[in-house]
């Protein structure tokens, strides 16, 4: 499984911005996408996860209202589109497979990992 993320810039707060995670190699059509970050000296942290056999998706509590994901199961994408950004958004934001399709937070579920992509969020 390769994962590819893109997306991530450097923004003003109050802005926003659209992560893509490219997806392929997957053994089943089922599984799921998740999406976590990794501010600077915090431990990682799960944002939201998408599954693909009925598209079904969980966000944190924390994200809800500014952060939503969204797939395009075809294309193998899963996208985040984050709004009204804040500095403590700033992070490395990974997205993270299972062959698995279960909208879990743990990250020992996630087999596959992209290599990230970083978000800075200015005041």
């Amino acid at each position: 499984v390769r994962l590819v993320e893109s997306g991530g810039d450097s923004v003003q707060a109050g802005g926003s911005l659209r992560l893509s995670c490219a997806a392929s190699g997957f053994p089943s059509d089922d599984y799921a996408i998740a999406w976590f970050r990794q501010g600077p000296g915090k431990e990682r942290e799960a944002l939201s996860v998408l599954v693909t056999d009925d598209g079904d998706t969980v966000t944190s509590d924390s994200m809800k209202g500014r952060f939503t994901i969204s797939g395009d199961i075809a294309q193998n994408t899963v996208y985040l589109q984050m709004n009204n950004l804040r500095p403590e958004d700033t992070a490395v934001y990974y997205c993270a497979a299972s062959d698995e399709p279960l909208l879990s937070f743990k990250e020992s579920e996630y087999t596959s990992w992209g290599q990230g992509t970083q978000v800075t969020v200015s005041s």
